[in-house]
């Protein structure tokens, strides 16, 4: 049995992929200790791990961050970019790693699994290796490690072959990191120095690839190819999906196949607003011969004001593992679970998102070939309308999505994170300092 304390940003795309990790690993007869927001408290224990709390000064609700930083209203594309990294992620970063280090003073363990954004753990990882447990990385959401074949993450470009592709990745690297963040790459130095006496070691955006181990939990499919790639990856497959307990709504046997279906989501936290995706898809698709499935995360149906088309049907949970087998399109503001149960499923995607990783996941689904990239957060009805009357009438991108669910399907990634941390925890118990117990 080993010692695990994970470690979270106060979102919940965040917390409840963790959950699931944590989950895993308390049935596996392992400790787990989970350190976040005093919001999920309940949760955390539910799952049967210990609870720490983060400390005020890294307790961001990043679920509401307009309602914890009023004067983020409003920004837009890089001034909107470096309020979130400076605001959400980099500050917070000193308190965490305090409320690491006061946890492994008390209870060592024998590592820290962490998501990328945690900047607690990359300042962490500074240290030597000697005075440290390892730092685990837990890539739930698109890989971030640096490359010369990729673009700078956050930007939402695909990859382009060759030496012309490598310079222009150079030069908006450049651009990325010395102005856009520049100013946020000085202050998590300057964290860092005050810290543990050390710059960070590269740009912040980076760090989870020059951590101990990364754990991503995708297929190399639906990422983009790299020759120098860092040995520490490992690509695990998607998360399994958990069966649901949601009941089955009245309107269920209207999926009997008789036409085609075209399931629209927002997920259950970027959903305030359904006219960036949501209504726009009831519009585009009123007068077409498909039906219209529309979960509304959470929020209570009539939420959609208006009258709703003949051809819609609504609910505010779907149980996805019975409903995304009878799916034809998903048509998604692009969070990375949804898009890869999608995918597991061979389910081609429309996706209209460009905030926070989604400008990630959206791209790499254009990438892949396996739906259309709408590139916008705010689509038409007009564009929705053609994107999925082209994945309909496409085959490929059906046979795109089916070559990356098959190997999503063959995937296991119980095993291969059990596989990395085991091979962590040896490296560690076989270092001269030892484990920290």
């Amino acid at each position: 049995m080993s010692s695990y304390l994970l470690t979270c940003t106060p979102a919940h795309g965040h917390v409840v992929p963790l959950l699931q990790i944590a989950r895993h690993l308390i049935a596996g007869g392992h400790d787990v200790s989970f350190l976040t927001s005093s919001r999920y408290a309940d949760r955390v224990t539910a799952a049967g791990a210990r609870f720490l709390p983060l400390p005020a000064a890294a307790d961001v609700d990043l679920d509401d961050a307009d309602g914890a930083f009023p004067e983020r209203i409003g920004l837009t594309g890089p001034a909107a970019l470096r309020f979130d990294m400076s605001n959400l992620f980099v500050r917070p970063g000193a308190a965490q790693l305090a409320a690491v280090r006061a946890e492994l003073e008390a209870h060592p363990v024998d590592a820290i699994l962490t998501e990328p954004l945690f900047i607690g753990g990359a300042l962490l990882q500074l240290l030597p290796q000697n005075e440290r447990p390892p730092v685990v990385v837990l890539g739930i959401f698109p890989l971030g490690a640096r490359s010369t074949d990729t673009a700078p993450f956050g930007l939402g470009v695909t990859p382009l072959r060759g030496p012309i592709g490598r310079l222009r990745n150079a030069a908006l690297r450049t651009v990325a990191e010395r102005v856009i963040f520049g100013g946020i790459q000085k202050e998590a130095d300057a964290m860092a120095r005050h810290e543990v006496g050390r710059d960070l070691g590269g740009f912040v955006l980076d760090w989870a690839g020059r951590a101990d181990a990364y754990v991503q939990f995708t297929v190399p499919e639906f990422e983009y190819p790299r020759a120098d790639l860092p040995a520490s990856v490992h690509f695990a497959g998607p998360l399994p999906s958990t069966p649901s307990d949601a009941p089955l709504p009245s309107w269920w046997s209207d999926l009997d196949g008789s036409r085609p279906v075209v399931h629209v989501t927002q997920g259950t936290i970027a959903n305030s607003d359904f006219g960036q995706l949501v209504l726009p898809t009831i519009t585009a698709l009123a007068a077409s011969d498909v039906l219209v499935v529309v979960t509304t995360g959470g929020r209570p149906a009539d939420a959609l004001v208006g009258r709703l088309p003949a051809n819609v049907r609504v609910g505010e949970y779907l149980p996805y593992d019975r409903l995304l087998p009878l799916v034809d399109v998903l048509v998604t503001n692009g969070g990375y679970g949804g898009v890869q149960q999608a995918l597991a499923h061979g389910i081609p995607l429309v996706v209209a998102g460009q905030t926070e990783d989604k400008v990630e996941v959206s791209a790499r689904v254009g990438w892949s070939g396996a739906g259309v990239n709408l590139r916008t957060s705010t689509a038409t009805p007009t564009q929705v309308a053609k994107a999925v009357d082209l994945v309909l009438s496409n085959p490929s991108y059906r046979a795109n999505a089916e070559r990356i669910g098959g190997a999503m399907r063959e995937a296991d990634a119980w095993r291969s994170l059990d596989t990395a941390l085991d091979e962590v925890v040896a490296r560690r118990l076989g270092s001269p300092g030892g484990a920290l117990r």
